[in-house]
C-alpha cells in the first residue's frame, strides 16, 4: 500500500494533511524562515549553504533572492547557475526539475499541485500533483505562472505575465494567457541584440 507521500509523487490523489507530509512542510517552513528573514545580505556563504539544504538537489552556484517560498523544497532539483529573483514561489508537491543556466524574473510561480473540480471531492480535502520540467537556458519573465504537468524545452523565453498551461517546445518565444508560441528564437535575435545594445563593440 502506498504512503500519502508516494501517492503525491506518483500523481495520485492524496491527503495533504497526512502526518508525514505535514511534518515535511513544517521542517521546510523553518528553513525558509531562516533563509528569508534571519540571514543578512552580506552572509552569502551562509545563505548558499542553507539554500542547498532547502532544495532536493542543486548544481553549481544556485541563487534565489529572498523571499522564496516552496512547500517541501526536497522535491525541487535545479541545475548549474540557477537564478530566481524576488518572490519566487514553487509548489513542488509533484516534483520540479530545472536545467542549467535558467533565470526567473520576480514573482515567477510554479504550481505542480491541483484540486478536484467537483466540490464534493474538494471537501474531502484530497489533492493531486503533476511534475513541472524546465530545460536548459530558459528565461521566465516577471509574474509568469507555470501550471501542473508542463514541460518547457531548452532555450525558451516566456514573456512577462504569461500563464503556461501546455508544453512549450525548445527554442521558442512564448507569451500570453494562455501562453502560446509566438515564433522561434533564431540567430537573428543575436544579431538584433548586438545592433540594439552593443553598438560600441561592433
Amino acid at each position: 500500500m502506498l504512503t500519502e507521500k508516494e501517492k503525491m509523487l506518483s500523481g495520485l490523489a492524496h491527503d495533504p494533511y497526512d502526518p508525514e507530509l505535514k511534518r515535511l512542510r513544517i521542517e521546510n517552513k523553518e528553513r525558509l524562515f531562516d533563509y528569508n528573514t534571519q540571514i543578512r545580505p552580506s552572509e552569502t556563504e551562509k545563505r548558499a549553504a542553507l539554500l542547498k539544504k532547502i532544495l532536493g538537489k542543486a548544481g553549481e552556484d544556485p541563487h534565489i533572492n529572498p523571499p522564496f517560498y516552496c512547500d517541501y523544497g526536497c522535491n525541487i532539483e535545479v541545475g548549474d547557475r540557477f537564478f530566481a529573483n524576488y518572490h519566487c514561489t514553487i509548489l513542488d508537491n509533484g516534483g520540479v526539475k530545472i536545467g542549467d543556466d535558467v533565470m526567473f524574473a520576480p514573482n515567477v510561480s510554479l504550481y505542480t499541485v491541483g484540486h478536484p473540480l467537483h466540490p464534493e471531492l474538494r471537501r474531502q480535502g484530497v489533492e493531486q500533483a503533476l511534475p513541472i520540467r524546465i530545460g536548459d537556458n530558459v528565461w521566465l519573465g516577471g509574474n509568469v505562472i507555470v501550471l501542473p504537468g508542463v514541460t518547457i524545452g531548452d532555450n525558451v523565453v516566456v514573456a512577462a505575465g504569461s500563464i503556461v498551461t501546455k508544453d512549450i517546445p525548445p527554442n521558442s518565444l512564448a507569451m500570453g494567457v494562455p501562453c502560446k508560441v509566438v515564433r522561434p528564437i533564431t540567430e537573428q535575435d543575436r544579431e538584433q541584440y548586438y545592433r540594439d545594445f552593443c553598438s560600441d563593440i561592433l
